[in-house]
């Protein structure tokens, strides 16, 4: 066989891995280039890190000036200005709640009498709850009683009710009818050494509340007491049967020496603003004291310092540069956050032509200090908190006309909203973070792939490469075994 004619393919050995044909070692080739085309990913990836961590540091901002914008709109809204506190000399005898339009002021009230629902019971105890009374129908009927108790008005609106008793109808389960009713009267069993009677009690406490019971006594006589009409109360009619424990009536008072009565003991409309609840009668007046309620205000005003503070730190470390350490703040030179942070300081310095008195922020007692926070001096503020017309006027004023006379706090409620704006200076800058980031992203991608595709030429080229080395290895191979096969016959 000519060697013209040889199959090197069948001589030389199957490639099945990167560097077999030629003993070299291409995966170590193929990787350090591939390593190099590689470069600019670790760049992007560099970069990615860093926006990444830049949108964090923005997210962090935009939440602290959020919380900033929410203490200083609470600050500026007159909502807070006109609350109101109350005392009471005796929350026994009369307790205080306030709401809105509540005037500051002092009012003396005295308590003649507490509402109260009526009460009756049987005159006559029972052996048990299971004793029998009689038959016939009670009727039930709202309304108010004279003093005397001679004398029934039935209550506007309301119908009287009734409810038929059988024979074998026990004080229990007349008692159980008439409370499945709902009359506006309830019925209970109680008990004593004597035995147990039957009371009914009207459920709502006031003079129109009250109630007669009317008896149809299938004995023939509903007045007589015994049978049914036992348990009847109507003395306007002469009936008996049940004894009067508590009268309907209203509660009486003399607030500031006007008298005012009331079906409950809640007195919510006698002073605007007021709710007062009255617990006992009283001889000597109870004094209930309505002022401003400052402790609100200066807690809002803590609050508010408290926000500022934590947005004034963080953007103060993230701008840093630490000379000693050498280490930089994340935001460091970045040109949106020293402006946020120029613009926070401008307005603590701000001053206001809303109020003659307090002008700046420092004349209420929140002192600028060289971090770039505020610190409350409790004594000025306390004496600011006495001058509560001017203090509001310097805190909560809008000028729409000449933004000099507004609000110390309105000004930091509108620094916040521009911030935080569609076009404000958080949500552009994130705005495009977010798109660099993305674009950072696409060019990640593209490198993978071209990286990809690279690799794939390296390894089929370095195939070819080695298939070849490989078949010159076995023409090698073969012709020396020729020669020394031919040498060996010629020396034969």
């Amino acid at each position: 066989m000519s060697v013209s004619t040889l199959n090197l393919t069948s001589l030389a050995p199957k490639i099945t891995s990167l560097g077999v044909g030629s003993g070299l070692d291409l995966n170590s080739i193929v990787s350090q280039l591939v390593a190099v085309e590689s470069q600019p990913m670790t760049q992007l990836q560099s970069a990615a890190s860093t926006l990444q961590t830049t949108i964090s540091d923005y997210g962090q901002i935009s939440s602290l000036m959020n919380t900033l914008q929410t203490s200083a709109s609470a600050l500026a809204n007159v909502t807070l200005w006109s609350q109101q506190s109350a005392t009471s000399s005796n929350s026994g005898g009369v307790a205080v709640s306030v709401g809105s339009g509540a005037v500051s002021g002092n009012y003396a009230v005295s308590v003649q009498s507490l509402a109260s629902a009526q009460t009756v019971a049987s005159a006559s105890s029972y052996s048990s709850a299971g004793a029998t009374v009689g038959s016939g129908t009670l009727t039930f009927q709202l309304g108010a009683w004279d003093a005397a108790q001679a004398n029934f008005t039935p209550q506007s609106g309301s119908s009287s009710v009734s409810v038929a008793v059988t024979p074998t109808d026990t004080l229990q389960t007349i008692s159980d009818k008439v409370n499945a009713l709902g009359l506006g009267v309830t019925a209970s069993l109680v008990t004593d050494a004597s035995g147990t009677r039957l009371a009914f009690t009207s459920t709502s406490t006031g003079s129109s509340n009250g109630f007669r019971i009317q008896a149809a006594d299938d004995d023939g006589n509903n007045t007589d007491a015994g049978g049914l009409s036992a348990l009847a109360y109507d003395p306007a009619s002469g009936t008996t049967g049940t004894v009067l424990g508590t009268a309907a009536s209203n509660a009486t008072a003399i607030i500031n020496g006007i008298s005012v009565s009331s079906a409950t003991n809640t007195l919510a409309s006698a002073v605007p603003g007021l709710t007062l609840t009255l617990g006992q009668v009283s001889a000597t007046p109870v004094n209930i004291a309505v002022s401003a309620n400052q402790a609100s205000i200066s807690s809002a005003i803590t609050t508010f310092v408290s926000s500022f503070n934590a947005l004034s730190s963080y953007l103060g470390t993230a701008t840093a540069y630490d000379a000693t350490t050498k280490t930089a703040g994340d935001l460091q030179g970045d040109n949106t956050a020293n402006s946020l942070q120029r613009l926070l300081r401008a307005n603590l310095s701000a001053t206001t032509g809303a109020s003659s008195v307090f002008k700046t922020l420092s004349d209420v007692g929140l002192q600028f200090q060289r971090d770039g926070t505020i610190s409350i001096d409790q004594p000025t503020l306390n004496s600011a908190l006495n001058n509560l017309p001017e203090l509001k006027k310097a805190f909560t004023n809008i000028d729409t006309t000449t933004p000099g006379n507004n609000g110390l706090a309105q000004n930091f409620v509108n620094f916040t909203q521009q911030a935080l704006g569609v076009n404000g200076l958080v949500t552009t800058a994130t705005s495009g973070l977010q798109a660099q980031l993305t674009d950072n992203g696409n060019q990640q991608s593209d490198l993978t792939n071209r990286i990809s595709a690279y690799q794939t030429t390296l390894v089929a080229q370095y195939t070819a490469l080695d298939t070849q080395i490989a078949q010159l290895n076995a023409l090698s191979s073969y012709v020396t075994q020729q020669l020394a096969s031919i040498t060996g016959t010629k020396t034969n």
